[in-house]
């Protein structure tokens, strides 16, 4: 008998809210088999049994914090071998046995001296397992240091796993589409410098024996990956379909939601039997038929990864932040015009020069005024913290998610080298490949809205930044002139929203119009620039 000890779930987190069980006592479950889920303050977390076993104690109730490091539950192994001190005594033990001999390989000797487990590193912050979408290699292949082996797909980003070292694939511990956890062995190889098992020792030649020649190759052209997100692969697997059978409407035949649910959709019977059917039968009893069974079509889809990101992130933020908002309309004519008179040099020196730059580097200029909208606040706000750069948040409705990569340091950079960085930052978070890097350190962020449509909107603060404003849709509106005349101008909506903890009215209002003047009179940024 032994207490599963919660182990570390988050760099950081000490505690979590034991949202629910999973298993009762008295429950006879399986190693890996969910038994709790736990809600820490990023992300939803499902506690897996560490071996097979009989629960014969929970130590807390739906909506208790439990602690890391504290117990958990209590675990009896079903052949006692447990009561001996077989048992692991710590819900860790089975990460600890998993974990990197060497820190900088991420990878552990197995019982065979030949044969090296690969251990799943930690991908980022507060991640706990991750989705197999795609092996480059197979069983026997030869592979080189540094070589992709494998593709997975974690709550936020899609990220490629290389190799430690040169060696012999021999063994694949998932299969695609199959959930893998961090700090667990993710495929077995032999490494180049070791010899076959069975065979003499032998210090003039290295085992397997092999050259470049004779080494399997690795072609991932036979095993093409279909590109979809996770939420899509889970309901494809929920309706045991084939992701190879769904046609995909998205970006390089990506397979949308909408896609499954269309395929779902399509009839299984031959059209003429489904003919014969309707003709057998009056049109009235065919709806009496049909009309029940649309009424129970309830789909259930949980909230995870990304979405269960964001709705924990917005309600905290809406929740603890009192926030200000304040709107405006900017005149972009002649901001348009620079535009396109810079844009034949810009893609000349193969940029992509949208609106976005100059928006972006107004605003740093602008800040460098009202460093406060450049801020963070301490937990008790007592202290404000002006941070050295501007490091600008793009919001990006991506495939997997809407993310929020960033542009550092905007106000070292050119008109370029944003341009560069937005194309960049756009393209990586469509695909779902966004570094943590590029994720981490945002200052003050950008939702641009009227790419979509929109006009005003009251946007949710990105804590813990203190400021957020959403663009609206550039509109050709009528404006009076100087001389009172009527003329067509280009005028694009602007909603703040500012934390009101430590943003008046007075600042955000003073702040807009600084960064108003530099859109609607652009040559005026050449007087400010570094």
């Amino acid at each position: 008998m032994s207490d599963f000890i919660l182990p570390d779930i988050g760099e950081g987190i000490v505690e979590c809210e034991l949202v629910k069980w999973l298993v009762s006592e008295g429950d006879i479950i399986e190693e890996d088999q969910p038994v709790a889920e736990v809600m820490t303050d990023k992300a939803l977390v499902e506690i897996p049994a560490p071996y097979k076993g009989r629960v014969t104690r929970l130590y807390h109730k739906e909506g208790d914090i439990a602690k890391v490091h504290a117990p958990l539950f209590e675990l009896v192994e079903e052949d006692g071998a447990s009561e001996q001190g077989a048992a692991p005594t710590e819900a860790g033990a089975a990460a600890d046995e998993a974990a990197p001999v060497h820190g900088t390989s991420g990878t552990t000797t197995t019982n065979d001296d030949d044969t090296e487990d690969f251990i799943l590193p930690d991908i980022g912050e507060g991640i706990v397992e991750c989705e197999v979408v795609e092996w480059r290699v197979a069983e026997g292949d030869e592979i080189e240091e540094d070589q992709p082996v494998v593709d997975v797909m974690t709550d936020k980003a899609m990220v490629e796993i290389t190799a430690p070292k040169a060696g012999r694939v021999t063994r694949l511990y998932h299969k695609q589409q199959e959930m893998a956890r961090v700090h667990s062995p993710l495929f077995a190889f032999i490494p180049r410098d070791r010899d076959e098992p069975g065979e003499a020792k032998s210090t003039s030649k290295p085992a397997p024996e092999s050259s470049p020649a004779a080494a399997k190759p690795v072609s991932a052209g036979n095993r093409q990956r279909i590109p979809a997100s996770p939420a899509v692969r889970r309901l494809v697997r929920e309706h045991d379909l084939n992701l190879a059978d769904i046609a995909g409407s998205g970006k390089d035949g990506r397979v949308l939601k909408a896609d499954v649910l269309a395929h779902l959709d399509k009839p299984t019977a031959p059209a003429q039997s489904r003919e014969d059917t309707a003709e057998s039968q009056p049109a009235s009893q065919s709806r009496e038929r049909r009309m029940p069974e649309r009424e129970q079509e309830v789909r259930i889809e949980p909230i995870k990864g990304m979405k269960a990101a964001m709705a924990r992130s917005m309600v905290k933020s809406a929740t603890t932040i009192p926030h200000f908002i304040y709107s405006e309309d900017i005149d972009v004519t002649d901001l348009l015009k620079l535009r396109e008179q810079l844009k034949p040099e810009a893609e000349a020196r193969g940029s992509r020069l949208t609106l976005m730059p100059f928006v972006m580097k107004a605003m740093a200029l602008a800040v460098q005024e009202f460093p406060v909208l450049n801020s963070r606040v301490n937990n008790d706000v007592s202290e404000i913290h002006y941070l050295p750069n501007c490091n600008i948040g793009m919001a990006v409705d991506g495939k997997a998610g809407l993310m929020v990569p960033n542009v550092k340091g905007v106000e070292n950079l050119t008109l370029l080298g944003i341009a560069d960085e937005v194309a960049r930052l756009t393209e990586a978070a469509r695909s779902g490949r966004v570094s943590q890097e590029d994720l981490k350190g945002g200052t003050i962020t950008i939702s641009n809205i009227g790419a979509l449509g929109g006009t005003y909107a009251s946007p949710i603060i990105n804590a813990p930044e203190v400021a957020i404003v959403a663009l609206g849709r550039t509109q050709k509106l009528p404006r009076f002139d100087a001389n009172g005349q009527v003329v067509e101008r280009a005028i694009m909506t602007v909603s703040w929203a500012g934390d009101h903890r430590i943003i008046d009215g007075g600042t955000i209002a003073r702040f807009c119009n600084r960064w108003k003047g530099y859109m609607e009179s652009p040559q005026s940024m050449l007087l400010h620039l570094g």
